[in-house]
Parts: structure tokens; sequence; C-alpha cells
């Protein structure tokens, strides 16, 4: 499957583990810096939700980026 489907079938199963994880490798892969704050954001938020250890990390990614 395209990381597309992959992020839509978790958001179907609320699969946040999955949600944090795809997120956070789709900021990886986007070409353009808007698309890489995007899904760093969403990573983040679902990993601030859940109360994940992986918070602290995409924190700082974003403030690196100047977003957060």
């Amino acid at each position: 499957m395209s990381l597309d489907a992959d992020l839509l079938a978790a958001h179907a199963a609320g699969d946040v583990e999955a949600l944090i994880a795809l997120y956070t490798q789709a900021s990886q892969e986007a070409v353009q810096e808007v698309a890489r704050g995007f899904y760093l954001t969403h990573a983040y938020v679902f990993a601030l939700e859940a109360g994940d250890a992986r918070a602290y990390g995409l924190a700082a990614g974003l403030r690196a980026q100047g977003r957060l």
C-alpha cells in the first residue's frame, strides 16, 4: 500500500500508534517544507493526545523548522 492508503487505513482503524509513525514518516519523505511541517504537526498532535514519549522529539523537529 502507499503511504496515503496506510494513513487512511490507520485513521479508519483509530490506530494512534500507526498514525504517529506514519505522519512522522510522511514528514521525512515530503519534498516541500510546508508539507514536512504539516505532517510533523499531525504526528506531534497525535503523540501529545496519546501521551507518547515521541512527542518530545517531534516537538524538537517542529522547533527546528520554526513552527513551535
